[in-house]
């Protein structure tokens, strides 16, 4: 079902600019498609005579293609399966195109907003405008309500395509723009300029998000008086998106179907044209009905509204929560290296809290009644199709930002407490109504003096750490940090996270059940983090150059079949919250350059990065643990709390030599 030549959008030779665009675009080869000037003369109908007829389809696509399009063409190639389809009278495809400052084919002009109707005629342009932000409410509004009255359809759908951020950063960065992109707030108030919104009858069919992050319990609220049915993805997407000639393709062929089996059939086209091109691994989508939304949020309040009694109750509630949202799964990266999304699984992160939030399971029924289908990828096994804020970073400035927008109350005052020891004066009305009308001090890392704590090292050499009792009710996680020690040279390496340790939660005691070995690539020792740690595998991020520019692998290990695996490199989240869609599969040829951070073992200076070993790609590269090689290392045990905030113990110093390790020198 999918082209072979969609793997082809990593190239920049682009087939689409060649052939597709100098004949379809213009109408040179291809009967019935109208000349430019033959477009602006009146292929459209005017809004005083466009009625929607009965049986009909409009898809409104907001195409965006920022440097996705300017870096390597793949807006014209998501366009260019548009034109595979052959479209009957009652479906119209109705295009915006502009943000980016290149396009990848010879007729969109980057200079303009350009507007384009693909139809049964074939396409044409049918308006410009002059350039502007389409990270701007107005400039989507005007887009849909040009749309809405020049091509009114029975059924509509409304697509975006760039790159999302989730819940608070939204979508469609705008490249000409600074990247400014359209929030919640600004893509409701653009839709309910143009329609009445209603929660008995939306006036939309689907809305849809061919972008990054955006499956979540945020976006089915601002949506569920708009649109009947909501399709997106709750992790990053890889480069090749959705499959327009597949879905579009099935529209064309049955316009009777209805947004629930479009939404269907975009969600297995979308799988298996990332199992065509091998991006299948991490990927979801999912698709919901907006119609029971209203039962899933009240659910979501609900367990907000608990999770904040027993923090109320008990302050050291945080840190458990937190370590049930640790082990939930989560998009985007969330870590220190790539960036905070915060965005985790809500029923993934509700079955976690099953034994100690009686609400959860309302959340569990609730979500399985409101997402109608799904795919997810071998590495995203716990996704439940939508997504909900979690403060991961522990940024205020960043919970502020989701504060101010989005689903439900409670768990908004959840994390202000947690995160600020302090709630304002409609917080403590909130708490009131469940009984409690003083807050008790929040205990945090930096209470605790634990900063410097010493390891002990028992007669096997295995080090382990003891706080006791308390750190099951101020820890939200632990691990341990690895570093190559190079005293000769006043050095040290940082060489990566993961949390192989043995914890005794009781007791606060917290054994290393380091094996001596670390991740490579094909023998090249790398810095790793765990960027998410499951039952059934975990996520590591590697950061390299790649063909000389900056990327993180995204490596997996199947504690099933005890085997790693690259799935590919992503950037990180950048400044304005966006998250990379282009997941890039590695080729043979390309050149991998490991990167490791670096420090003088005496001084206090922070850790650089430094460009170390260069790896050209074979057929037979791969990932896999090797023995650390001889030399001295340090292990240091790192504590964080439910706020982010983080505490180093002293080093235990060992000494590797032929794979077995030797305790030589330890924690004060």
């Amino acid at each position: 079902m999918k082209k072979g030549a969609k793997i082809v959008k990593k190239s920049v030779v682009l087939l689409f600019s060649v052939f597709a665009m100098l004949s379809v675009f213009t109408g040179c080869g291809q009967e019935g498609v109208p000349e430019q000037e033959e477009a602006f003369s009146g292929a459209g109908q005017t809004a005083s005579d466009a009625v929607a007829e009965e049986g009909s389809w409009a898809v409104y696509w907001y195409l965006c293609g920022s440097d996705l399009e300017s870096g390597g063409g793949f807006a014209t190639y998501d366009l260019g399966e548009l034109l595979e389809v052959s479209l009957p009278e009652n479906v119209n495809v109705v295009i915006e195109t502009g943000g980016s400052s290149v396009w990848h084919n010879d007729l969109v002009d980057a200079g303009l907003l350009q507007r384009w109707l693909y139809n049964s005629e074939g396409l044409s342009l049918v308006d410009e405008q002059p350039a502007a932000n389409m990270g701007d409410a107005g400039t989507l509004e005007e887009f849909l309500r040009f749309a809405k009255d020049n091509y009114p359809a029975e059924k509509t759908a409304v697509v975006f395509w760039n790159h999302g951020g989730g819940s608070v950063a939204g979508a469609a960065f705008d490249e000409l723009y600074d990247y400014d992109s359209l929030t919640l707030e600004e893509m409701y108030d653009a839709f309910t300029g143009v329609w009445d919104s209603s929660v008995e009858n939306p006036p939309l069919e689907m809305i849809g998000f061919d972008t990054c992050l955006m499956a979540t319990v945020d976006v089915a609220y601002t949506f569920a008086d708009l649109a009947h049915y909501l399709v997106a993805s709750q992790e990053s997407e890889p480069g090749n998106g959705w499959y327009y000639a597949g879905w579009v393709g099935a529209l064309a062929e049955d316009p009777l179907m209805d947004g629930a089996a479009l939404g269907r059939i975009i969600c297995d086209t979308y799988y298996a044209g990332c199992e065509e091109v091998g991006t299948q691994d991490n990927v979801t989508l999912s698709l919901t009905d907006l119609s029971m939304a209203g039962p899933l949020l009240d659910a979501y309040e609900a367990f907000g509204a608990e999770a904040l009694a027993a923090a109320c109750a008990d302050p050291r509630f945080f840190s458990e929560f937190g370590r049930l949202a640790a082990r939930s799964e989560n998009y985007g990266g969330n870590t220190r290296e790539q960036g905070y999304t915060n965005m985790v699984d809500l029923g993934h992160m509700a079955r976690q809290s099953l034994d100690v939030l009686g609400s959860a399971q309302a959340v569990v029924d609730a979500l399985n009644a409101c997402i109608l289908y799904q795919v997810n990828g071998q590495y995203r096994t716990e996704a439940t199709g939508l997504s909900c804020y979690y403060s991961y970073d522990g940024d205020v400035d960043n919970f502020n930002s989701y504060a101010s927008l989005g689903a439900g109350t409670a768990f908004k005052y959840f994390y202000a407490y947690e995160l600020t020891g302090e709630l304002d004066e409609s917080g403590m009305e909130y708490i009131a109504e469940s009984g409690f009308d003083t807050l008790q001090e929040v205990q945090s890392l930096a209470s605790m003096g634990w900063d410097g704590v010493a390891l002990d090292v028992d007669e096997e050499g295995v080090s382990f750490l003891t706080l006791g009792p308390q750190a099951d009710g101020i820890l939200a996680g632990i691990g341990f940090s690895l570093y190559y020690v190079d005293e000769e040279n006043d050095m040290m390496m940082l060489l990566g996270t993961d949390n192989d340790m043995e914890a005794d939660w009781d007791n606060g005691i917290f054994s290393d059940n380091f094996r001596g070995v670390w991740g490579s690539i094909d023998g090249s020792l790398v810095c790793m983090d765990l960027s998410f740690e499951g039952e059934d595998y975990n996520l590591y991020s590697v950061p390299v150059l790649l063909n000389g520019e900056e990327y993180h692998l995204q490596v997996s290990y199947d504690f099933g079949v005890g085997q790693w695996n690259i799935l590919g490199a992503r950037r990180g989240i950048d400044e304005n919250g966006m998250a990379d869609k282009d997941l890039r599969l590695l080729q043979e040829g390309d050149e991998i350059t490991t990167v490791w951070y670096l420090a003088t073992a005496t001084g206090e200076d922070d850790f650089e990065p430094y460009a170390a070993e260069t790896i050209l790609v074979g057929p037979d590269t791969a990932f896999a643990e090797m023995p650390l090689p001889e030399g001295r290392y340090a292990m240091i045990c790192e504590m964080r709390d439910a706020a982010d905030n983080y505490a180093y113990s002293d080093p235990v110093i060992f000494d590797c030599d032929d794979g077995e390790i030797f305790t030589t020198v330890y924690g004060d």
